[in-house]
């Protein structure tokens, strides 16, 4: 049994779209703001895996860019906000 790109592409996205949907329904239903830091930043890295398979499968070298990017800027974002949260300055 041979797997084509299409095939592939199927098995792999079909369970990340489908994480990313219980990642944005808990992003906007979590009970807790500690529950929307963690759908966030796990969103966060089901973006940073689609744009490095859309780089292997597109060939186009500036997804990583926005993968690497992406990648930087959601965990700054979820330590400033575990921070904000702590009741802690950012320079402490």
């Amino acid at each position: 049994m041979t797997l084509t790109i299409s095939g592939i592409s199927f098995y792999f996205l079909a369970p990340l779209i489908l994480s990313a949907l219980f990642c944005l329904f808990r992003l906007m239903r979590g009970p807790t703001s500690a529950d929307r830091i963690v759908a966030f930043y796990v969103f966060g890295i089901l973006v940073v895996s689609f744009c490095t398979f859309a780089t292997s499968i597109f060939s186009r070298r500036f997804l990583m860019d926005i993968a690497l990017s992406w990648a930087i800027l959601g965990f700054v974002g979820v330590i400033a906000l575990a921070k904000y949260l702590e009741g802690r300055d950012l320079d402490e």
